[in-house]
């Protein structure tokens, strides 16, 4: 369905307009909506692609009036194939893997017809951006004789764990003999093979590739996913020169045509303006924001509180949840804390026990969801608990605060070892998080010597990124490019 509001006067047909499809999860639709604002900014017509099912959250979450859209950026739905009563969660990506390239390939074959119908009121389409792990966009791109360029969300440095699974394949880290590999120090190897990667382990690179199933659905699709890239016009990636300078030299060898444009909330800042109210609004959580916290942090010290939020898909035991929360506590900070509804079940049993809520009544805040970006730049956070997402790595570093790091899976494990080891922005927590280890953590990012050492670590990348997003920063001058990639396009096309 297509929804817009009233504006006199028809569309400049002579506008590129670009088909924007990301993955259906809120780690993948935040970056692509950021890139969509920007191309908005730069003068394109824009259909943003969710899935059905994420339409109708987003409806519940966000209110209706938010995917009304606008005459030039709308929003438009195709299938996952997946049952209504499924729940997308972490435990459904391999289905999804499964479903998305029939179905999703099916319905988005038929929004793309209806798109460059003569009788449709919007521009021709001239480009679709899709999410790397949707591929099947490009067989659509090639039928309708659409260039495509692809966005991948992962770090440099995970993206290029995934363009090495292979390479693991070939020389038998993949798939693994025994499951006893997962325990026995075997993940401990390195991997010296991949040099742009010194120091980096098998337990450091993206975790598909931890299964003895030889025909493993996650790590299969990555694999695919990454050589069905070098199809694509070019690829696009949320990071920055500095940070990642011989990781992007390395990906280069596979994706010549490769656009690093992060971080792209400070890059969407320089572009903005007083008169782009309606479009920068546009918010996209799956979750209702909670924007009351903001008001809690505006009563604390400076630097004094916590952090702590573990992504969207992560699941976790009861016990780590306990062990966290009795860290947390004994740790006698302050924390802000988001608990998904579905982060663990017995979730609300732990924090709500007697005595833990009586040990944090002063010290604590537990929340559903918050606008995370607003929250790591209040001047009251003195630290980031994080399950090491790229996004919100990346966010963490663009507001100069150090992380306390957990990953759970995919390139979590990446991101964190490059933020404690290459960055150091960054301390890990062992897997079998005990709240001892917690607490000590926690009193050493807000209070101790190595956090203040990583906080100005930190800060001194905040404004690398600054300098990479400004006027002819490498960030900045590579959005240019890609911008004049997309409307040469348009060009050749036959649309201008």
């Amino acid at each position: 369905m297509s929804y817009k509001t009233s504006v006199s006067g028809e569309m400049d047909a002579q506008r590129p307009h670009v088909v924007c499809v990301p993955l259906p999860a809120q780690g993948h639709i935040n970056p692509m909506l950021k890139l969509a604002k920007l191309l908005h900014l730069s003068g394109f017509c824009i259909t943003f692609v969710h899935t059905r099912f994420n339409f109708d959250r987003l409806v519940k979450s966000c209110g209706p009036n938010t995917l009304k859209g606008l005459q030039d950026f709308r929003f438009e739905t195709i299938s996952d194939g997946l049952a209504p009563e499924n729940e997308r969660g972490i435990l459904d990506l391999p289905e999804l893997c499964t479903t998305m390239p029939v179905e999703g390939l099916r319905s988005f074959r038929d929004l793309i017809a209806k798109l460059v119908c003569s009788s449709s009121d919007a521009p021709p389409v001239t480009c679709i951006v899709s999410d790397g792990v949707m591929g099947f966009t490009l067989k659509v791109a090639q039928e309708f004789n659409i260039p495509e360029f692809m966005l991948f969300t992962p770090s440099a440095c995970g993206m290029l764990g995934y363009l090495n699974f292979e390479e693991l394949q070939k020389r038998g880290y993949f798939p693994l003999k025994d499951e006893k590999n997962l325990f026995d120090g075997y993940l401990e190897t390195g991997v010296e093979w991949i040099p742009a990667m010194r120091g980096v382990r098998l337990k450091d690179l993206p975790t598909f590739f931890r299964t003895t199933n030889s025909s493993d659905t996650m790590f299969c699709y990555n694999i695919e996913s990454v050589n069905n890239a070098v199809k694509a016009k070019g690829v696009i990636l949320n990071t920055f020169e500095d940070l990642e300078a011989e990781v992007l030299d390395a990906i280069r060898t596979k994706y010549p045509h490769l656009y690093p444009i992060g971080p792209l909330q400070m890059l969407l800042k320089r572009f903005s303006n007083s008169d782009n109210n309606q479009v920068g609004s546009i918010d996209l959580s799956l979750w209702k924001e909670d924007a009351e916290c903001l008001k809690w942090l505006d009563k604390r010290d400076q630097r004094s509180v916590v952090y702590v939020n573990f992504g969207s898909l992560i699941i976790m035991t009861a016990k780590q949840l306990r062990e966290f929360a009795w860290g947390l506590a004994n740790s006698k900070y302050h924390f802000l804390w988001v608990i998904r509804p579905n982060l663990v079940d017995g979730g609300a049993e732990v924090i709500s026990n007697d005595e833990f809520v009586t040990e944090t009544a002063q010290r604590g805040l537990i929340l559903e969801w918050c606008p995370q970006e607003k929250v790591l730049g209040h001047p009251s956070i003195g630290g980031f608990l994080t399950h090491c997402g790229w996004n919100s790595t990346l966010e963490s570093v663009c507001e100069g605060v150090p992380m306390a790091c957990w990953p759970f899976f995919a390139e979590q494990q990446t991101n964190c070892f490059y933020a404690c080891n290459k960055w150091w922005v960054g301390m890990e927590i062992e897997s079998d998080v005990n709240r001892e280890q917690v607490e000590r953590l926690v009193r050493e990012l807000i209070g101790g010597q190595k956090g203040n050492e990583m906080r100005n670590k930190a800060l001194k990348w905040k404004q690398k990124a600054e300098a990479a997003t400004s006027l002819g920063g490498s960030s900045y001058n590579n959005y240019n490019s890609l911008v004049l990639q997309l409307k040469d396009v348009n060009k050749t096309l036959g649309h201008n």
